[in-house]
């Protein structure tokens, strides 16, 4: 500092280096004049009787300008007792709070509850207040560095920001940090600090100050809330464990040093969770926990391992009043969570567990399960707030628990249904080898529009049917259950393609009036309302002729490979979906010889909204020529090849490959129209069981025989033929030019006539009759020996 002592008069009686170095005025010069007329021209510098004062002065430099500096001016009479003051002035960035009334100054660095401090450019302490003090301890940090104050690393980390903003002259707003009170050294305490640099009149830096704020309640606060969002926003795979384990990450290490998450076996297995007594044991099954680094939690046992409440009315009354449980000190036999499985009390032990918060998962009425946050070591044990909190986590996260079980019931109905409504086994005997897939677009519900289907015909014939319904999920898989049943009825009346799409088309058109009729449904569905589109095609595969008869109603045609690899599409007629317009449905029959392989697809295997249908049916092709794949390879590597995630469409495909009848296991005879050829019938009929060692049939066979070719010579019309075909049962037909409808009648006591369909029927397992192009065909099956 510039110091200069003054005589009684104001004349100038002393000067020092630093005030010639400060004002321009050299010793010699000033000393016996007048410090008002050198230093303040036309004013006058105060001079207090006793005491001191302080404040800024313009004084006069010795090259005509003058400065603002920092001034203070206190009486110190000589020995005599001769007024005299001695002043003192710096520069107000040397000063580094300069302007303000030491007075004030005083009081603001011992009273103020913001922490302050004042480094100079070597970021030494030169002023430091006692909030500040009480906040971090170290009293004795005047003229020493942070680096000597606190430990290296933290020390390190704060001078690096103060020197740069020493250096840019940026101030640092807001800095965050965590650090320990000396009225709580092993608390956790969160502070704001705040960095400016002090800079001279000609803006040079000359030191810098910064001032520290506790604000762990806002840290916590603004911390907790983050928490409370994130459970909201937990969950969006729907899944419950995934969510369980969610909720359990987000409280650890922030708020609890373990969480466990314990979800009812009926949530987890989708069902409602049942009422009980207050008496009931509680079970639950260990969905997810979140250890801190210091906690084992390997004795919790895994996701899944069962968590009983036998009699624990606590547990029992909170999930009655929904309100939490909170254990301090935790017990280690009576406490909520040690009773609830082997080896948490051990953990309480081994861990130090001091205190826990036990709250009930519960969204809409609906129990889901429990919720226990615990504290371990030196950690402050959990407090009111601390449950209040706990409950309020435990009401955001349950609606994402909820949100999930609501799925998983809903995915245990969808699953339930597609067992229900699509087939289990494909393949019903050695006439076709299959192979399929289905692959819905909604993975979420797991079930669409789409299937397909395998269904035994008369006579060792096989119905391959594929289909689709508009739409997906559970709505489309309702209605594609209706007409997956709809075609097995349809099916058993053993009607030719064209017919029994025709029917079906039928069918579709009365579901859609009666949906029309409805109006829309309660949840707004607009697939509901008089708009059930579908497509289907059905073939009837003949293995003894070695045929497939194909029609379709708005749907690709099926691809056929040959045996010598050959891949085409056949030309089939084109018709409209179903019941849609009036196109009539027609047939076209395809040779289908040993080796072949049809393919039967819906629209979603070879089309989407980035490929047109025929880029899609080249791959298809690419993939079946390869003659030498099983059908489950082809299957893999048509899903492989032509589908990409995620699907905009159900995906059915039906791999076949037909197998014809050896020519020993079919015999076919034509019969005259004589009642005389019923004998012979008879004994080619025996000769044939005798030939392939079925001599146990010969009875029963020889009478179904007599009896459909009785009826064929006298009710229907030539030509009539015979034929029997060795197969998973014995399948005698009789085949006759006529239409007319054979009819079960039961005879009375007294009639001579009127027993043989009764006879044949008594006879058989199964008999029935179908129309041909040319006539009827009458058959009955029986068991093999």
């Amino acid at each position: 500092m510039a110091a200069a002592l003054l005589n009684a008069a104001g004349d100038v009686i002393g000067w020092s280096e630093v005030a010639e170095s400060l004002l321009g005025h050299r010793a010699s010069e000033i000393i016996g004049r007048s410090a008002d007329a050198v230093l303040t021209p036309g004013g006058a510098l105060p001079r207090p009787d006793d005491g001191e004062w302080n404040g800024l002065a313009r004084l006069r430099h010795g090259s005509g300008h003058d400065l603002e500096l920092g001034v203070s001016i206190c009486a110190m009479p000589d020995a005599s007792g001769s007024a005299q003051w001695l002043m003192t002035a710096s520069d107000p960035g040397d000063a580094a709070l300069h302007g303000v009334n030491r007075s004030l100054l005083d009081g603001l660095l011992s009273h103020s509850p913001i922490g302050m401090a004042v480094m100079d450019t070597n970021l030494r302490y030169t002023w430091v207040n006692e909030a500040l003090l009480r906040t971090s301890g170290a009293p004795d940090r005047i003229g020493r560095t942070l680096g000597a104050v606190f430990p290296a690393e933290a020390a390190a980390a704060g001078e690096a920001m103060m020197r740069r903003v020493l250096e840019t002259g940026e101030p640092l707003v807001d800095f965050e940090y965590r650090g320990p009170t000396l009225s709580d050294p092993t608390g956790e305490h969160m502070y704001s600090a705040s960095f400016f640099r002090l800079e001279n009149r000609l803006g040079e830096a000359t030191g810098l100050c910064y001032l520290v704020i506790d604000v762990t309640e806002r840290w916590r606060s603004r911390r907790r809330e983050l928490m409370l969002s994130r459970a909201r926003a937990c969950g969006k795979q729907l899944d419950l464990v995934q969510t369980a384990k969610e909720m359990a990450e987000i409280c650890v290490p922030d708020f609890a040093d373990l969480v466990t998450i314990d979800l009812l076996d009926s949530v987890v297995q989708g069902a409602e969770a049942p009422g009980g007594c207050a008496e009931d044991p509680i079970f639950l099954q260990h969905a997810g926990h979140q250890a801190g680094s210091e906690v084992c939690a390997a004795s919790l046992g895994g996701i899944g391992s069962p968590v009983v409440y036998r009699s624990s009315p606590r547990v029992a009354q909170s999930f009655a009043t929904g309100e939490g449980i909170l254990e301090s000190p935790l017990d280690t036999v009576a406490g909520a969570w040690a009773q609830g499985a082997p080896g948490r009390a051990k953990m309480i032990d081994d861990h130090g567990f001091h205190s826990s918060i036990t709250v009930p998962l519960c969204s809409g009425g609906t129990k889901l399960g429990l919720a226990t946050f615990i504290r371990a070591g030196n950690g402050e044990p959990f407090s009111g707030e601390d449950l209040k909190f706990a409950e309020e986590f435990a009401f955001h996260g349950s609606s994402s628990l909820a949100a999930a079980h609501r799925f998983t019931q809903e995915r245990r109905i969808s699953l339930s249904l597609q067992r229900s409504l699509l087939p289990g086994r494909l393949g019903p005997d050695d006439t076709v080898e299959v192979a399929w897939r289905y692959i819905p677009a909604s993975r979420e519900a797991g079930v669409g529009g789409d299937w397909v289907d395998v269904i035994p015909l008369s006579a060792a014939r096989v119905a391959l049917v594929v289909g689709s319904v508009m739409g997906h999920g559970i709505t489309a898989a309702a209605d594609m259950g209706r007409l997956r049943a709809a075609v097995h009825t349809l099916a058993a009346m053993d009607l030719p393609p064209d017919e029994l799409l025709a029917h079906l088309g039928d069918f579709v058109t009365s579901l859609c009036r009666e949906q029309s009729a409805c109006g829309p449904s309660a949840e707004g569905d607009p697939n509901l309302p008089g708009t059930l589109g579908a497509t289907c095609l059905y073939a009837v595969y003949d293995p003894v002729a070695q045929t497939c008869t194909i029609a379709r109603a708005g749907h690709p045609a099926p691809v056929i490979v040959q045996p010598d690899g050959t891949v085409f599409a056949p030309d089939l007629p084109v018709s409209s979906a179903l019941g849609v317009g009036d196109t009539p449905f027609e047939a076209a029959e395809i040779p289908c010889r040993d080796g072949s392989l049809l393919a039967l697809f819906t629209d979603g295997l070879v089309e989407d909204r980035d490929r047109d249908m025929g880029e899609g049916m080249a791959r298809l092709h690419s993939v079946l020529r390869d003659v030498e794949a099983s059908l489950e390879e082809l299957c893999d590597t048509a899903v492989d090849r032509l589908l990409s995630r995620p699907l905009e469409d159900d995906v059915a495909l039906l791999l076949v490959r037909p197998t014809s009848f050896p020519s020993s296991d079919v015999a076919t005879w034509d019969i005259p129209d004589d009642p005389a050829e019923v004998r012979r019938a008879r004994s080619l009929a025996g000769g044939r069981l005798e030939e392939w060692n079925l001599s146990e049939l010969r009875f029963t066979t020889e009478l179904i025989v007599s009896e459909l070719v009785t009826n064929a010579i006298r009710y229907g019309s030539p030509p009539i033929r015979l034929r029997m075909i060795r197969h998973n049962a014995l399948i005698c037909e009789v085949i006759d030019g006529s239409s007319t409808s054979p009819r079960l009648r039961h005879a009375r006591t007294t009639d001579e006539g009127g027993r043989g369909l009764f006879l044949v029927a008594q006879a058989s397992q199964r008999w029935g009759y179908r129309y041909t192009g040319s006539g009827k065909s009458i058959w009955s099956e029986q068991d093999l020996p």
